[in-house]
């Protein structure tokens, strides 16, 4: 009985839209592997090829990572390149299983973010705006510099400020620019500026925890002054 092609399946039950749809963690074992094969043949879906593998393996991914790229060759359907790509995938699963697991530092004062903030930009001839964005625990899960200026300002995008929180899926947000002249004096500028990053945060329900001016030697803090 002829296969009917992966194309052919409900839109749900094809791999990639699969994942796309729902999500990598739904996948079996050998629709993931089925991916990385990408295509099977008239008579053999690639998931049904992914199966026939798994099989032979009694299902198992430690197994299977132990073959090599010949044995995987005796597969019909399998190629050199495709059995490259299986042996390339499991082995940066086996690396990523040994990897420590990456510790996101977590703001518990304005200490802890003027300590992330001061090395990159607190000994700098010129004014830069740096943003924190952060989860509901605190913990940074990105840090990026938002603008570049002068001697004496820099332009912000809050748009872009906003923009980038959510698509990091931040909560909250903490800002920071340094002033070259080693001033830690807010502005009306850093001031007006402030309170329009608060407010347009309030609206998206994320929040502006701190803005820190940074020099070489110290910082000042919106927050722990009561200007937020």
């Amino acid at each position: 009985m002829k296969k009917l092609a992966i194309k052919s399946w409900a839109l749900e039950d094809r791999p990639r839209e699969k994942l796309m749809l729902k999500g990598k963690a739904v996948l079996s074992d050998a629709e993931l592997i089925a991916i990385l094969i990408g295509s099977g043949s008239k008579n053999e879906t690639a998931v049904e090829l992914s199966k026939r593998i798994l099989n032979s393996v009694d299902n198992n991914i430690n197994a299977l990572a132990g073959l090599s790229v010949e044995k995987l060759m005796d597969f019909k359907g399998i190629g050199e390149a495709r059995a490259i790509s299986i042996v390339t995938a499991l082995e940066l699963g086996k690396r990523r299983h040994f990897e420590q697991e990456l510790v996101l530092p977590v703001i518990k004062s304005s200490t802890n973010a003027c300590n992330i903030l001061q090395p990159i930009i607190g000994d700098l001839k010129h004014e830069e705006f740096w943003v924190l964005y952060l989860n509901n625990s605190n913990k940074v899960l990105k840090k990026s510099r938002l603008s570049k200026g002068g001697i004496t300002a820099t332009t912000v995008d809050v748009r872009l400020l906003f923009k980038e929180a959510i698509e990091t899926a931040a909560v909250a947000i903490i800002v920071g620019h340094n002033h070259p002249s080693g001033k830690l004096i807010p502005s009306n500028a850093d001031k007006v500026l402030t309170q329009k990053i608060k407010i347009a945060g309030e609206t998206l329900d994320i929040k502006l925890l701190d803005h820190l001016i940074i020099t070489q030697k110290d910082y000042f803090s919106f927050a722990d002054n009561g200007l937020l």
